[in-house]
């Protein structure tokens, strides 16, 4: 797959219950299967898809999810029951229930986005902890300026006379 395939790939993930998923519907066109045919396998190998690889989403999730990516609604054409979602881990699981070359390839470019998402959330956490370091030694350091300039200024004697005129409105 090429770099473009893979950015539609990964417009493709989203994430639900603190998981980042695939729709068995996006998996099966990347596989080349029908969706039917995807779920089946899934469920005759059971056993290979403990809840934390895959699990079907509850109706209000299924509704907040079609309005992002604006599917037809039920009963116009479209599904009939609720979608399976499959984490990484169930992405992973796929290549050895569906057995195909194709199935090979779109895991391996799968797990490779998977793996280029979780490098870019290591590397926000350290900026975040890194911008969080520079404001903390910016605001001592403002600190200790502002110390030195007040003790400064209560050492130097004004140098102005003390019944100088003012200069500007007079206030009321």
């Amino acid at each position: 797959m090429n770099q473009l395939d893979l950015t539609h790939v990964a417009e493709k993930i989203f994430v639900i219950r603190n998981h980042k998923v695939m729709l068995d519907s996006d998996l099966a066109e990347l596989y080349g299967v029908e969706t039917k045919y995807l779920n089946r396998q899934m469920t005759n190998n059971s056993d290979r898809f403990p809840e934390d690889f895959a699990f079907q989403l509850s109706s209000e999730e299924w509704e907040v999810l079609r309005c992002k990516i604006v599917t037809s609604k039920p009963g116009s054409g479209g599904r009939r029951y609720l979608p399976f979602v499959f984490t990484e881990q169930g992405v992973a699981m796929l290549s050895s229930v569906l057995r195909s070359p194709q199935a090979v390839q779109v895991n391996i470019a799968i797990m490779r986005i998977f793996i280029r998402l979780r490098s870019y959330l290591l590397l926000e956490t350290e900026l975040k902890r890194e911008m969080e370091s520079l404001k903390d030694g910016s605001n001592h350091l403002f600190k200790v300026v502002f110390e030195r300039l007040d003790t400064l200024e209560e050492s130097i004697e004004p140098k102005l006379p003390r019944n100088r005129r003012r200069i500007g409105l007079k206030s009321r």
